[in-house]
């Protein structure tokens, strides 16, 4: 690719050895100056894909803003910023991460001394802008990192703020694990003639993922929960609840069973948001109970146990989540624990993926099992909490099978597929 030989340098030294897909086919049109929409599952290295471009684009002898990266969390902008920083560190080019609650001082004291790539949250971007702090007059390369979220109605006035003080001829670059077909729709609004790059689009969990879920039946959620983290003994553990208040409950009821337990939401103060994470990283924290503010981008390889403690709302939230494990080829573990609320929830997420998420059974006092639907077809409709057997088309496994019927529900026997 007639890439840099500082560029290639740092490359090396992070042990680059070959691309991955979405690498292989972005970083082409990406250094040809083309603008690209890249999807691709989590954790197969789109931050390398348009970093690498941008980093080979930069005039170091100019120091103003030439590459934009806008992100939705203060966490990943500070992680995108340190992967940029690692990868140009024999180059001349300056990086910096601007986010809320850091003191702005910093960040305005970094700009004054001169910045090649900003990486930033919408928020704090604007208020720089705002203050005169921050220059978009000469930016050559902008990215959207997660664009899904980025152009939800939640973001798209500040995105559009942002965009309307760079020139009109930048290139640009929106990437993310879930690129809805709303999204490449809006996406003309902004981008001139983008090339789509959508790998695996109708598969968005990764294979080396073993995905399961236990359907907790009116069993307090705590009791299923502290049987997996018995059984299992995962090294390192995320578990995603719904909102602030249900982590928070969570990791103190945790707390009192095990050790290394800690929350991690919005209400946090960034201190205590940049510290959880700096112990969650270091793997002095275990279990790390949180919001979906963690389930955006954040790599962290050490990750082996992804725990839904509460169903998304969202279907594509779930595959971000589970996407914080099995990262970079690496294999991992995910559970979802089901209640009768959060079935139609949970229906939706296995609507879109053709990744079986196998059931798995548990009974508090026991511990918890993989469930072999198949060994129940010669049972007795009384036994087991098995009512019956019928067959049905199973659209995932493409053939007419026996569905177990379990009270009032229907399940694939042979992928565990709920019947809607």
């Amino acid at each position: 690719m007639s890439l840099g030989s500082r560029l290639v340098k740092g490359l090396d030294n992070l042990g680059f050895k070959e691309l991955f897909p979405i690498q292989e086919r972005a970083l082409n049109p990406l250094l040809q100056g083309k603008d690209v929409i890249g999807q691709a599952k989590t954790g197969t290295g789109k931050t390398v894909a348009y970093a690498i471009p941008m980093l080979e684009g930069i005039e170091t002898g100019n120091r103003i803003v030439q590459g934009l990266i806008i992100t939705p969390t203060r966490e990943l902008t500070v992680q995108v910023s340190n992967e940029i920083k690692r990868m140009g560190r024999y180059t001349d080019i300056k990086v910096v991460a601007v986010y809320g609650g850091q003191p702005i001082g910093i960040q305005l004291r970094h700009l004054e001394m001169g910045v090649h790539i900003l990486v930033g949250t919408p928020g704090r971007t604007i208020d720089l802008i705002k203050r005169g702090a921050l220059l978009l007059s000469k930016v050559k390369f902008m990215v959207l990192d997660e664009a899904d979220t980025m152009l939800d109605m939640g973001f798209r006035v500040d995105i559009e703020y942002i965009l309307k003080e760079t020139p009109n001829a930048r290139q640009m670059g929106l990437f993310s694990a879930t690129m809805p077909e709303k999204i490449i729709q809006l996406s003309g609004k902004y981008m001139n003639e983008p090339e789509k790059i959508l790998i695996d689009s109708d598969e968005l969990s990764v294979e080396t993922l073993d995905q399961k879920y236990i359907l907790t039946d009116g069993k307090p959620k705590l009791g299923v929960l502290a049987r997996i983290l018995s059984e299992e003994k995962p090294s390192s553990v995320l578990v995603f609840c719904a909102t602030k208040f249900r982590v928070d409950r969570l990791a103190w009821n945790l707390r009192g069973k095990f050790l290394g337990v800690d929350a991690l939401h919005g209400n946090l103060s960034q201190n205590q948001r940049d510290r959880v994470m700096q112990l969650f990283r270091a793997q002095k924290i275990k279990i790390l109970v949180a919001t979906d503010l963690a389930a955006r981008g954040l790599d962290i390889p050490h990750i082996d146990c992804i725990i839904n403690y509460d169903v998304p709302k969202n279907p594509l939230i779930y595959f971000h989540r589970v996407g914080r494990t099995a990262r970079a080829g690496g294999s991992g573990k995910s559970y979802t624990l089901v209640s009768r609320e959060e079935l139609e929830d949970f229906i939706r997420i296995q609507d879109i993926t053709t990744v079986s998420i196998k059931p798995a059974y548990c009974d508090v006092r026991k511990g918890y099992s993989s469930l072999n639907l198949k060994k129940f077809h010669n049972r007795k409709s009384e036994s087991e909490n098995i009512n019956g057997l019928v067959s049905k088309y199973c659209e995932r496994c493409g053939k007419w099978v026996n569905w177990v019927s379990e009270g009032a529900l229907c399940k694939c026997g042979d992928c565990g597929k709920i019947l809607r």
